[in-house]
């Protein structure tokens, strides 16, 4: 009874050790001597080695002083456990009219246009009252980055065409020169704009 079952159990064994074990082990590996900065997570480390983030996933900043990043929806902002995006159709009630604890669209373009401080009429970048997919998009349009560039000079004490001609230099152009929209790496213009302004 039990004689036809045990190539199975074997079979299952073998399969379970090659796949759940030798192959993960094995692309590990090419992928750790290959490509050592992205299988370790594209981390940004400051000179003492301390990291302080990664170019992979965005981070909340408010400060007047940087560039902020896009709305996020994973967890309480950019939680990377929590990833995940609104799931809000444009017909949505609480996309439009926001909640307790969500801002609306409408809510988030005026404290954009106020912090900003552009005219109640101006037109702003879509990435800059929505929220990404994962709610961990590290990037925001070079429109969304070149409007907070006059926010941004003012609290630096910087020309204003200094701090978009930094913008400029880390605008990123489609991938393959047709995937994909240019973006800027937030984390990536404010570490510039530090060393820029020491």
């Amino acid at each position: 009874m039990f004689k036809p079952i045990l190539p199975t159990l074997r079979m299952t064994m073998v399969l379970a050790l090659v796949t759940g074990i030798i192959l993960p082990l094995a692309v590990t590996g090419i992928a750790r001597m290959v490509f050592k900065e992205q299988a370790d997570g594209s981390l940004v480390r400051q000179a003492n080695g301390q990291i302080i983030g990664s170019v992979l996933i965005g981070q909340n900043f408010a400060k007047p002083e940087y560039f902020h990043a896009r709305p996020s929806a994973a967890g309480s902002g950019y939680g990377a456990e929590a990833s995940s995006g609104t799931n809000l159709g444009p017909t949505s009630e609480k996309l439009v009219n926001g909640a307790k604890d969500f801002p609306s669209v409408r809510q988030l373009a005026e404290q954009y246009k106020k912090e900003n401080e552009l005219e109640l009429s101006a037109i702003i970048p879509v990435d800059a009252v929505t929220r990404s997919g994962s709610g961990l998009d590290p990037h925001i349009s070079p429109e969304n980055a070149l409007l907070q560039a006059k926010r941004v000079a003012k609290a630096r004490n910087l020309s204003e065409s200094a701090v978009k001609d930094l913008v400029r230099a880390h605008t990123e152009n489609r991938q393959l020169g047709f995937l994909g929209e240019p973006r800027i790496n937030v984390l990536m213009l404010n570490l510039a704009l530090d060393k820029l302004h020491d």
